[in-house]
């Protein structure tokens, strides 16, 4: 059943809509625009029926949100101060279409059928797209001797033996009921792992769902993960599932569960225990077969020793381990995720693939990328959108390429001769003079220096020669 979001700060209203609209839909409400958001960033929903003038911030942050989201809900603005200048800046804002108050029920139901249907058939379409586009970058991969995970998230492409060894690993506890936790530092694909493990399981044709649970309010976990009942709290109008039973027969993934409090993780124990809980405000036990995938870029083990982590829970969560090393640490899969990155997007946005100069895939290749997958994937995302098919060299790179000269190149793990901080040093320096045409102004801003840094440098440069 497809889940619709009703916002509006008249409570009448409020009920009303959620009334009418829950024979069709699984539809929740939101009293104002800040709650609405909040929901929208912590669970999925396919529609979003908002008023326009509300207490404290109005409708149209409510579209500014749904509009920013990859796979973005239909959205449909009400209000009782209708005129043609207010629908056409919701529509031009990204509104899917626009009803006067007092609300005609039929009509927004048509409206709503209308509009998910050719949601479905867009969201139909951008998976035929990306599984095309998964089938390329699996062949592009095997060309070079690597393994490639393709899914609406994104890619992984494992080139290097410490990400096979973590593709190896995933495999292997696909097959098993065992809790896994997938520890590494945010970015580095814990989420695309997850899927992985769930794709390569018995559960691959149950449902997999993800559940980040920093992004919704510790009040309101454990309502959101076990569900409640109708009147166990003020605004509880109807009953509702959680997450767990949602997943029932395939894999809930807890990312980010080191965000917890201990109320939700007396009651998560309780579950891996038991595999039953009560919804909130119920006495009803109800059981069922999820399995459970955690991932966390926190020590837990350290939270366990300062109190703030369960050792028992841990222990429950921690049964595999799967650590997924940062991009910096596996640096030779860094050119074959650009090329597919950029392969990708530019199937995405119709687009030209930019081609990589081999001096601007050295720049990368060293280039520390703290945000991991995440950060490359926005950079080949960017150079798509952005560049017009240019080739991807040193002199269009964004400044922060190059600026490692004082700082990332000295912290560098790199320990091969060929690869010294120095050596780098005077290559980058030469390629930014380069594409500078020479002029050292335009070259020490391009590197992020000084102009007199960058002539002690060309000195140091010339006098090393000269030994």
């Amino acid at each position: 059943m497809e889940s619709i979001l009703v916002v509006d700060d008249e409570k009448h209203t409020r009920d009303g809509l959620v009334s009418m609209l829950a024979e069709s839909y699984d539809v929740f409400a939101a009293a104002n625009a800040d709650e609405a958001v909040s929901m929208l960033e912590a669970e999925h929903f396919d529609a979003v029926v908002t008023d326009l003038r509300m207490a404290g911030k109005s409708g149209m942050g409510v579209i500014d949100k749904v509009i920013s989201m990859r796979d973005r809900p239909v959205c449909i603005m009400l209000t009782a101060y209708g005129s043609v200048e207010t629908a056409v800046e919701a529509m031009k804002r990204g509104a899917d279409d626009f009803l006067p108050k007092p609300v005609d029920i039929n009509k927004l139901e048509q409206i709503l059928a209308a509009a998910l249907a050719k949601r479905r058939a867009r969201l139909d379409e951008a998976k035929r797209q990306s599984e095309s586009m998964g089938k390329k970058v699996d062949a592009s991969a095997k060309k070079i001797g690597a393994k490639a995970i393709s899914s609406q998230s994104g890619h992984i492409i494992a080139k290097s033996l410490k990400m096979r060894a973590v593709i190896e690993r995933a495999a292997q506890v696909a097959a098993s009921r065992a809790t896994v936790l997938l520890s590494g530092e945010t970015g580095t694909g814990k989420e695309l792992i997850a899927h992985f493990i769930h794709d390569s399981s018995p559960r691959a044709k149950g449902p997999f769902v993800p559940v980040h649970c920093a992004a919704i309010p510790s009040n309101l976990l454990e309502s959101e993960l076990f569900g409640y009942e109708r009147g166990a709290f003020t605004g509880a109008v109807q009953r509702r599932i959680g997450r767990f039973e949602a997943a029932d027969g395939g894999t809930i993934f807890l990312d980010e569960i080191g965000e917890i409090d201990h109320t939700t993780q007396v009651k998560l124990l309780r579950f891996l225990e038991t595999h039953s809980f009560e919804r909130l405000g119920g006495s009803q036990t109800i059981s069922v077969d999820v399995r459970v995938v955690c991932a966390t870029n926190r020590v837990l083990s350290d939270m366990v020793a300062n109190g703030s982590f369960r050792e028992d829970l841990y222990y429950r969560l921690n049964v595999v381990e799967i650590n997924i090393p940062p991009l910096r640490e596996h640096k030779e899969d860094i050119p074959p995720l650009i090329e597919s990155y950029l392969a990708y997007y530019a199937g995405e946005n119709s687009a030209a693939t930019p081609a990589v100069s081999e001096a601007a895939m050295k720049i990368l290749e060293n280039y520390p990328w703290r945000g991991n997958i995440r950060e490359l994937r926005n950079f080949c995302e960017n150079a798509v959108v952005m560049g017009n098919g240019a080739a991807i060299t040193p002199s269009n790179l964004p400044a922060q390429f190059l600026r490692p000269i004082d700082s990332d190149i000295r912290n560098s793990e790199l320990k091969d001769s060929q690869f010294s901080k120095k050596a780098n040093e005077i290559d980058l320096i030469k390629r930014a003079l380069d594409a500078c045409g020479g002029n050292k102004s335009k070259a020490a801003e391009k590197l992020g220096i000084s102009r007199r840094t960058l002539h002690r440098k060309l000195l140091q440069i010339d006098e090393g020669a000269g030994d």
